[in-house]
This record gives structure tokens, C-alpha cells and sequence, in this order.
């Protein structure tokens, strides 16, 4: 595995990948930027690349720094969320009405609009774990005009969050697996149960909204 990626994970351009992808995947989730964190992070594992040179020589490639690399994703992370919400926050009324067309986005402006009014933003941490949460809750805060400082200390929690589990679970994995594809494939596997279960965490309150809603508008009033 680490043959096939030993070019990129031993130059510094793998910070500059690494930072783009996680900037851009709050626009376009399905960039693989957790995925690209984690096989930099299995490389790390390893200690250090040889790769075959011309003729019989070998050069000896660096590996990533497992905290520059944790501090790069960590940073792009909470500049994207930064862009997005502010991209949503002077939307106007087009946004406000695509927004208002999409369920999705509507239950999670109000659950999160909920959770900053009470001091506390740990939606923004679990949906930073669930496929395209990330982007719902972004959006959601701008479009509602969230202060910034009721959402970026949690979008910067939640970047530090991510950005750890997802370097963790490559060295880790690369550590007890060996660096290899196996290695990496069960990390990666792990970051897509933790999505999962963020998903799962971020539709219960919005399924418990829901049956309260419907039980309110269902219930007999008093004549």
C-alpha cells in the first residue's frame, strides 16, 4: 500500500491535499477526505517509505507528522464549516427557500438553533462524524443567523474531534494491522460505523419532534 501512495504521503503536498479536500467536502461530502487522512496517518504508521530508485538504489521517504496532519485537518475543517456558514448567512431568500423545501435542513436549523439558545453545540460535534452533517449544520447556522460565536467554538471542537479519531484510527490501525490495505480498509471501516452511528444520534431528535408534533395536532381539545 504504502508503494502505491509513497510519492504523495512523502512530500509536504500531502498537507496541501489533505487541507483541500477537507475544505471543500462541507460543499462536496462525497470527497474521501477522511479516507485520505487515514492512509496518510497508516504511512505514518510505518515510520518511513522506501521506495526503488534508478539502478539498484534506494531512497528513504519521510512519512507524515501525525500532528501536522491532525492540525491540518483539524483547521481546514473549521474553515470550511467557517465558509459555508457564511456563505448560507448572506444566502438571502433563495437559500431561505431551498432551505425551507428540504426537511432535512429545516429539522436540523431548528434542533441546532435549540442547542446553541441552551449553551450547548454537541450536535455540531456529532454532525461533523455523519454523512453530509457536516454541510446540514453549516448551512442550517448561517441561514438561521447563528452567532458566530455560539457556533465556531463547536465547529472547532468538532474539527479537533474528527480530525483526532480519523489520524487515530489510521496509526492505530496501521500500528496493529501492519501498513497495509487491511489495515487501512478496517480504519476506514470505523469511520464509516462512526457515521453511521452520528447519523442515527442526529435523526432520533428529529424523529422525537416529529411523533410530538403529530401527538399535538392529533390530540382533542377542550370545549
Amino acid at each position: 500500500m504504502l508503494e502505491s501512495v509513497g510519492a504523495l504521503t512523502g512530500s509536504p503536498w500531502i498537507y496541501v491535499v489533505v487541507a483541500l479536500s477537507v475544505l471543500l467536502d462541507v460543499f462536496l461530502p462525497l470527497l474521501p477526505s477522511g479516507v485520505l487522512v487515514i492512509t496518510a496517518a497508516t504511512a505514518a504508521a510505518a515510520g518511513s517509505t522506501t521506495v526503488a530508485g534508478a539502478g539498484a538504489a534506494q531512497q528513504v521517504t519521510e512519512v507524515p507528522s501525525l500532528l501536522a496532519l491532525m492540525l491540518c485537518a483539524a483547521t481546514a475543517s473549521v474553515l470550511g464549516d467557517l465558509v459555508a456558514y457564511r456563505l448560507a448567512w448572506r444566502g438571502g431568500e433563495r437559500l431561505d427557500r431551498a432551505i425551507a423545501r428540504s426537511r432535512r435542513l429545516t429539522s436540523a436549523q431548528e434542533r441546532l438553533g435549540a442547542a446553541l439558545a441552551r449553551g450547548g453545540g454537541i450536535l455540531v460535534i456529532i454532525a461533523r462524524f455523519a454523512p453530509a452533517g457536516r454541510s446540514v449544520v453549516s448551512l442550517g447556522a448561517g441561514a438561521a443567523h447563528r452567532k458566530v460565536k455560539e457556533f465556531l467554538p463547536w465547529s472547532a471542537l468538532a474539527g479537533v474531534a474528527w480530525a483526532g479519531y480519523s489520524v487515530g484510527l489510521g496509526y492505530f490501525g496501521g500500528q496493529w494491522l501492519g501498513a497495509t490495505w487491511v489495515g487501512t480498509a478496517v480504519s476506514v471501516l470505523a469511520l464509516f460505523v462512526a457515521g453511521a452511528l452520528a447519523a442515527c444520534l442526529m435523526r432520533r431528535p428529529a424523529a422525537r419532534a416529529a411523533a410530538a408534533s403529530a401527538a399535538t395536532a392529533t390530540a382533542p381539545t377542550a370545549s
